[in-house]
């Protein structure tokens, strides 16, 4: 260290080195100054406002405008089960079933039908190939919120529950009990739905109405308590014999009980209660064109999956536990950048698919996923290929570092993988902004590599383009080469960016591995100085802390003189502890006043909260309106 020191001090003046000891790694802001800084610090100080209705309607307009997609979607929504709650109430009431159970019976079918519409509903967020094709071909993505797509699938079970919950009350503890007690003169008004009078109360209950109904509130029940993130995620804390009914294959599992739900809720509404005509049974028409459609979402999926089974190209065990595969391309397999695929090995589930952000770029003529290993199947996945692959040299533990390449051993020593998709994520969207702000928490960086890589492949077919049509001076369509030019100026009218801000934060130095060449790669092809790129290491003390002093001046020695950062292994300057998101957000707003700023985010929810507050902040509060985008995992 010392002689490299020595030879520094030959390279570079004494003054020199003592700057870049003293104030380290610091960024130059183009723009920036302390006057404008004080300024929008001074503007972004909340306005307190003594009216209350002044306040309230602040409140009021900013939260629509920040979310009027999801507004009108929700407000419709339950206008809808309203309008069916009362259409069945005011049936029921004006029906002789009234005179015999009283309000009940319409409290009962009033959620009975907004239980219809939910069933039928709720299959519709997870048919993700038709939302995929919404967002991709039509324009419905202006004004319905297709990112959301499985909060709605949330909602609406929480729906479903209350729903379940009123319907089952006033069947069990009002209905039959009236119905039972009922004088021999109200009950000839119910003898043609229920037959003579029975004796006692399990006559209703084990009925065909009833045990149907009971059964689906089990089965429905078991599903949404293992949906609970506590328990889906494994973190409930349960005796050690209950441990392996939690977790992702518990969850995955009970969720596909809703095939046995849904042929009890068609038993169910073919022996409705006090319906005897086929055409007012309309459950199964509330239900047949969702269940349609996702029956040939499923069918699609298999037979897609079926044919498209991939080869392995490359595996590769990074520290931090991450499993990287390198696939080949299915043919028409063609994705845009952020979107995500299924994952299916026949070795580990025959069953089980799981999602994974594409981390390849649409131009790469392979498929890539990083997969974190944190569960039961990921962790088999990656015993698999650990396994299959050939011991790495040098001594180095096949679980810290393990690669295979082509070529080193049999394909057929790889467990089989099969994918299906792609499907459509909120930060595929990320061409229609000129400037993007991503954001990466650990594994989350996947589907910034990818975006980051196309971001790189666009900016120089722009620069193949530019020098064509100085050389032809025709624009660039000249010969036999124009309708490959005009193929590539069609594609570069939809990339609008021009300025990438990327900013990953991860826990351990050894992550740094996972995606050394693409950001060597972006650092080295940035010719036009668009992309900014920042590491961060929240393991090492806070940037500017004396026990990180060292680190800082050995950082700045070493990428002064090599162009290499010691902390990451790459052309980017790595940074401690967590970054300043209110920094961030104000340099981007100095640097970009009365632009559009695209922010997408991919990790943990931890910090969702924070960045889509600071978007609405500095959005309602400067000239620079931040679209904030999320996909937690």
């Amino acid at each position: 260290m010392f002689n490299g020191l020595a030879d520094f001090r030959g390279e570079k003046q004494i003054d020199n080195l003592e700057t870049l000891l003293l104030h380290g790694p610091e960024q130059t802001t183009r723009g920036d100054s302390k006057y404008l800084s004080q300024m929008l610090s001074q503007k972004l100080t909340p306005t307190f406002m003594e009216n209350p209705i002044s306040r309230w309607y602040r409140d009021t307009k900013y939260f629509l405008q920040d979310n009027w997609q999801r507004v009108w979607v929700l407000v419709l929504w339950i206008c809808i089960m309203l309008g069916l709650f009362a259409y069945k109430f005011v049936q029921y009431r004006n029906r002789a079933a009234y005179q015999v159970m009283g309000h009940c019976v319409c409290m009962a079918k009033g959620a009975a039908e907004t239980l219809k519409l939910n069933m039928a509903l709720i299959l519709l967020p997870v048919c993700r190939n038709t939302i995929t094709w919404l967002r991709n071909r039509t324009k419905l993505g202006v004004a319905v919120p297709f990112d959301d797509n499985l909060n709605f699938h949330k909602v609406i079970a929480v729906a479903i529950a209350i729903g379940v919950a009123v319907h089952a009350v006033y069947h069990l503890t009002c209905d039959f009990p009236r119905l039972l007690h009922a004088s021999p003169e109200k009950y000839k008004l119910m003898k043609p739905f229920f037959g003579d009078k029975p004796s006692n109360y399990w006559y209703y209950v084990t009925s065909w109405e009833g045990v149907t109904g009971i059964v689906m509130v089990l089965l429905m029940a078991i599903a949404f308590t293992l949906a609970n993130p506590r328990f889906r995620r494994g973190r409930a804390k349960l005796p050690k014999h209950l441990k392996n009914l939690t977790g992702f294959n518990a969850f995955w599992y009970s969720h596909h009980l809703f095939v046995i739900v849904y042929v009890l809720l068609v038993v169910h509404g073919i022996k409705l209660y006090l319906t005897h005509k086929w055409y007012k049974k309309t459950t199964w028409m509330y239900l047949a064109v969702p269940i349609i459609i996702y029956a040939l979402e499923r069918l699609i999926r298999a037979l897609r999956s079926s044919t498209e089974s991939v080869k392995i190209l490359k595996v590769a065990v990074y520290p931090g536990n991450v499993l990287s595969l390198h696939m080949s391309k299915p043919p028409g397999f063609s994705y845009k950048s952020g979107q995500y695929m299924f994952v299916n090995c026949a070795d580990v589930s025959p069953f089980e698919w799981h999602p994974f952000s594409i981390t390849s770029a649409p131009d790469d003529d392979y498929l890539s996923v990083h997969i974190k290993i944190v569960g039961d199947w990921t962790g088999n996945l990656k015993a698999k290929f650990v396994k299959a692959c050939q011991p790495p040299l040098n001594g180095q533990s096949g679980l810290l570092r393990a690669e295979c390449m082509k070529g080193n051993i049999q394909p057929s020593t790889f467990p089989k993988v099969v994918v299906d998709g792609p499907y459509g994520a909120p930060a595929q969207d990320y061409r229609e902004y000129e400037v993007v702000l991503l954001v990466g928490l650990g594994i989350g960086a996947t589907p910034m590599i990818s975006i980051l890589k196309d971001i790189v492949n666009n900016f120089k077919l722009m620069d193949d383009v530019e020098d064509e049509a100085m050389e032809y001076g025709d624009g660039g369509l000249g010969g036999s080469r124009s309708v490959t030019n005009q193929q590539m100026k069609a594609r570069l009218e939809e990339f609008k960016t021009r300025r990438a801000y990327f900013y990953w934060v991860t826990r351990e130095q050894g992550s740094f591995d996972w995606f050394k060449g693409v950001m060597n790669e972006a650092a080295e092809e940035d010719h036009r100085g668009a992309i900014e790129l920042h590491s961060y290491c929240t393991s090492v003390y806070e940037e500017g802390d004396a026990r990180s002093a060292l680190i800082t001046m050995l950082q700045s020695i070493n990428h002064a003189k090599n162009g290499v950062d010691i902390v990451s292994g790459t052309r980017v300057m790595s940074h401690f502890a967590k970054p300043n998101w209110r920094s961030v957000y104000k340099r981007i707003a100095l640097n970009h006043p009365h632009a559009r700023v695209g922010v997408f985010y991919c990790g943990s929810p931890a910090l969702t909260k924070q960045l889509r507050q600071l978007a609405l902040d500095f959005s309602h509060n400067t000239s620079t309106k931040f679209e904030f985008h999320k996909e937690n995992f």
